[in-house]
């Protein structure tokens, strides 16, 4: 999938082709999404620049919950998404990214991680 690079192609305000200076890096292509959704836990490792590894999970059960008052962390078993600020579509197809709102067995919790890219689930315990 390639991203689109702001004066690499296009046309000029009269109408005049554009002749691209250059072509894309390695490092401007880009991937799809890694959406985790709700399951048994299934991780993907991937290859990222500098030799580095990400990884990304595509289904996850478990959060590890913190809870901010007793300071202690706990975890959790999901069991469904409420509420997800970043795209509506995510919210119907029950997607879990930052910031997402999560039911689990000790109540609300808010996803403070991004589990696309760090593998794990970390939520903070919403007031009840």
């Amino acid at each position: 999938m390639k991203k689109s690079i702001e004066n690499l192609y296009g046309r000029k305000y009269t109408g005049g082709r554009k002749i691209s200076m250059r072509s894309r890096r390695k490092f401007e292509i880009d991937r799809y999404p890694n959406e985790a959704i709700i399951g048994s836990n299934l991780k993907v490792n991937r290859r990222v620049r500098g030799n580095n590894r990400k990884s990304a999970l595509k289904t996850v059960q478990f959060a590890n919950v913190s809870n901010l008052e007793d300071n202690r962390t706990t975890k959790s078993k999901i069991l469904r998404v409420i509420k997800n600020a970043a795209n509506k579509d995510y919210e119907r197809r029950g997607v879990i990214t930052k910031g997402t709102i999560v039911e689990t067995e000790l109540g609300l919790a808010k996803v403070v991680s991004r589990p696309g890219q760090v593998g794990v689930i970390n939520a903070a315990q919403l007031k009840k």
